[in-house]
């Protein structure tokens, strides 16, 4: 029993109660942390209240129920109202959580996260990340039922909706996750627009004055208008309209008001980052007849109302079980399949096709190889899926037999042979089109859903594109595999702005983010076994479009090293080197090269290849003196990108051959002989040190 609940406010339907407690739980966590966003929750409450009693399908008792609804507050600033619905609701979030909003140790933060929050399914707060997300969760559901779905049997059967803000809608890469929802006609991707014309600094008339909804349309989504936001029979009439719609996304634009209530700061920009203040707290309270004492009042009604879920949720998800039940029946081996995949674990077996690659001086590009394992696995991994942002004959990222994620019907083009299986959202090809912005939010959300191991290619510079999205699958500790390409100035005529050079720092800087630019084939057989079997956190590899040796590992130390981040590849003679030479990837057979120079000079160096800082680092340190001792301070770390982050290896008497400039347009060998990428080069630097 709440204890406030005595106390009456002015006559009011049961709904308009309901909206009002979401209002003012979320504004009073807001005035209570003196931080947040007031305005969204005081507009949004009625379309939130309506999808989350109305159609929302979840059980707070279970957030992880795998057929569940998923819901995406893309603006993210908004969070206090969402963790006003998970209270509300029944999830396992207290009216203490709600006390302590942004604070710290808390679960509230000022943004939604991933994996603090029950119930929060993506963290957003850069704005149309969320957004992105959403058309990935969607993909996901509409790729699961395509291929597990049977007569009778429609075991994965939920929508995607989201809250999306004018902010969302500016940013590019709304527009790019838009065009490619509405030509995959995502018809379970439902999106209600707050659309209150503010922003943080002003009205949107200054900046904002396109039709959204012919712009949607355009894109092929459904769109409808709500006039009024707080018109709760009209949001209702068009979140069904969205749900029978089935053949394209939908947006609804709902004209709501910014701070709603507030008599001084409605439909102001004042209200949106910055909490009311205590008398406009109250003033607004009064308006809209809420009680100014005592604050995070919870009606009895209200919250009876919103506890429905646990009970509409736990008969869904048992008739769901009872339903699955029967399928498994019905079909074990696909249903087995389906639940190793939700688990996220990989099939026995999975890598018993990867080839071992004979030693080979000419060797392949590891972009190739790359190609060869993952046509290996695939088959044995049906999580696999993914694509390229239109790169796939560069990048060597198809899934040769495994058909495209494409809606029935979609017309058809010339293949070169190279996926088959035809148009389907059973498909495992992804064609993202040259769009790596969206292609990154719309991994995270493949990632989220479940179900799927995404990956994502492109060319190593154009990774740029995609930070925000790394970061973000970072943070979350999503499974997500990146297949960048194209990864130094060896590539040659393209120049400098197609040169990759400060990339590899920048990745590397994101933590939990795990790097691997492997040298030869062999380690990149390796890095793949690495990026799929490393379930919680994100993996780039780093890959050439130049040929690199396949080593001989009967003279040189197995490729199985790599797993360790870093690796005595060859130790000078007795085991007592004078230096020790450092590479990645390309630079590996460089060194080798150099060190056997060296030998003839009477300088005995070792050579380890280090295609992983993050695996490295998370070695013992006693394995990590092993590799690099201490006592060797003679270091010459050698990489085809910038040299910033390599001192921590080489330390003060080390040396760094990088990349510190842009590239240049010539042919790749020219360039990297340019830029002293040379035995020589490598023999003179690492002689200075040793002298």
């Amino acid at each position: 029993m709440n204890p406030t609940s005595s106390i009456k406010r002015p006559a009011s339907t049961l709904d308009e109660l309901c909206v009002d407690t979401l209002r003012f739980l979320s504004v009073d966590a807001v005035q209570k942390a003196n931080s947040g966003h007031p305005g969204l929750p005081l507009g949004a409450a009625p379309m939130a209240c309506v999808l989350w009693t109305r159609f929302l399908k979840h059980n707070p008792a279970n957030p992880h129920w795998f057929d569940r609804d998923r819901f995406v507050l893309s603006a993210g600033h908004g969070s206090a109202l969402l963790y006003s619905l998970l209270h509300l609701t029944g999830y396992a979030l207290s009216l203490a959580q709600i006390e302590q909003f942004r604070q710290w140790g808390s679960l509230t933060p000022g943004h939604p996260e991933r994996g603090l929050t029950p119930g929060v399914e993506v963290t957003t707060g850069p704005l149309g990340q969320g957004f992105g997300n959403g058309v990935g969760m969607a993909m996901a559901e509409a790729h699961l039922a395509a291929r597990y779905n049977r007569t009778g049997f429609d075991i994965i059967d939920h929508f995607t909706y989201g809250i999306v803000s004018d902010g969302d809608l500016m940013e590019g890469i709304a527009s790019e996750a838009a065009s490619l929802a509405g030509h995959l006609r995502l018809g379970k991707l439902i999106y209600l627009y707050d659309d209150n014309c503010v922003t943080l600094s002003a009205g949107t008339d200054i900046t904002f004055t396109e039709d959204r909804a012919r712009r949607f349309e355009s894109y092929g989504w459904h769109t409808q208008s709500v006039g009024d936001g707080n018109d709760l029979a009209a949001i209702d009439r068009a979140l069904r309209t969205a749900r029978a719609e089935t053949g394209r996304p939908s947006l609804i634009l709902v004209r709501s008001h910014l701070g709603y209530g507030s008599p001084n700061k409605q439909d102001s920009f004042e209200a949106h980052g910055s909490p009311l203040g205590e008398e406009e707290v109250r003033l607004t309270k009064r308006n809209l007849g809420w009680p100014a004492e005592p604050t995070f009042y919870i009606p009895d009604q209200a919250l009876a109302c919103f506890r429905q879920a646990l009970e509409r949720g736990a008969q869904a998800e048992t008739a769901w079980n009872g339903q699955f039940s029967a399928y498994a029946q019905a079909f074990p081996d696909l249903a087995q399949e389906l639940e190793q995949m939700v688990v996220g674990e990989l099939p026995a077996g999975w890598d018993a096709d990867i080839p071992v690659f004979a030693p080979d001086a000419k060797g392949m590009a590891t972009r190739v190889v790359s190609g060869k394992v993952m046509n290996a696995v695939a088959p044995r991994v049906p999580a696999l899926m993914g694509g390229s942002a239109d790169l796939d004959p560069s990048t060597h990222t198809a899934l040769m037999g495994l058909g495209d994620f494409e809606p029935p019907g979609a017309s058809a083009r010339d293949r070169q042979g190279s996926e088959g299986g035809g148009w389907s959202c059973a498909g495992r090809n992804v064609h993202f089109g040259v769009r790596e912005h969206a292609m990154g939010a719309i991994l995270n959300g493949l990632a989220a859903h479940g179900g799927t191991v995404p990956f994502g290619s492109t060319f190593l510079v154009f990774s740029d594109y995609m930070r925000p999205a790394i970061r973000l699958a970072a943070l979350m500790g999503l499974h997500v595999v990146y297949v960048f390409t194209h990864d130094s100035i060896a590539l040659g005529e393209d120049g400098s702005t197609h040169q990759p050079v400060e990339q590899l720092a920048g990745l590397r800087s994101i933590p939990r983010l795990v790097v691997i630019r492997p040298c030869d084939a062999n380690e990149t057989a390796v890095a793949w076994r690495v990026a799929l079997e490393s379930r919680d956190r994100p993996v780039a590899l780093i890959l050439t479009r130049q040929n690199l040796p396949t080593l001989d590992r009967t003279l040189f130390a197995a490729a199985n090293g790599l797993r360790c981040g870093a690796y005595v590849l060859a130790d000078a003679p007795g085991g007592k080197p004078d230096l020790i030479l450092i590479a990645t990837g390309s630079e590996v057979g460089l060194v080798i090269a150099a060190a056997r120079k060296l030998l003839a000079q009477g300088i005995q160096a070792r050579v380890v290849s280090m295609p992983s800082w993050e695996l490295f680092d998370a070695q013992p340190a006693e394995y990590r003196d092993a590799v690099l001792p201490p006592a060797i301070g003679a270091r010459l770390a050698v990489e085809a990108g910038a040299s910033q982050g390599w001192h921590r290896y080489t330390g003060d008497h080390g040396d760094v051959l990088g990349v510190d400039r842009f590239g240049a347009s010539a042919p790749g060998d020219v360039v990297l002989r340019e830029y002293g990428f040379t035995v020589d080069n490598v023999c003179e630097r690492a002689l200075a040190m040793a002298r």
